[in-house]
C-alpha cells in the first residue's frame, strides 16, 4: 500500500492530523483501522502543546516517516 500523495505539503499539525488519519482509512482492517486513529488522537493530546517550529517540523517529519513505514508494511 502507497502512502497518501502530497505529504511534502503537510506544514503544520492540523494538516499532519489530517494527512493521518486519511491514512488510517487505507488500512485494510477495521481493527488496525481504529489501533492507528486511536495513536494518531493520543500522540496529536501529547503534542499539543509544543511551540518550538523546529520540534514541530521533527514531529512532522518522523510522523509521515512512520505513515510511510506503516502502509508499506
Amino acid at each position: 500500500m502507497t502512502p497518501l500523495p502530497n505529504a511534502e505539503l503537510v506544514r503544520n499539525a492540523v494538516q499532519l492530523y489530517r494527512y493521518l488519519l486519511r491514512c488510517c482509512q487505507r488500512l485494510p482492517e477495521e481493527s488496525i483501522r481504529q489501533h492507528y486513529r486511536h495513536a494518531v488522537r493520543q500522540s496529536f493530546k501529547v503534542h499539543a502543546d509544543e511551540d518550538d517550529p523546529e520540534r514541530i517540523q521533527q514531529i512532522i517529519k518522523r510522523a509521515i516517516e512512520d505513515a510511510d513505514w506503516v502502509m508499506n508494511k
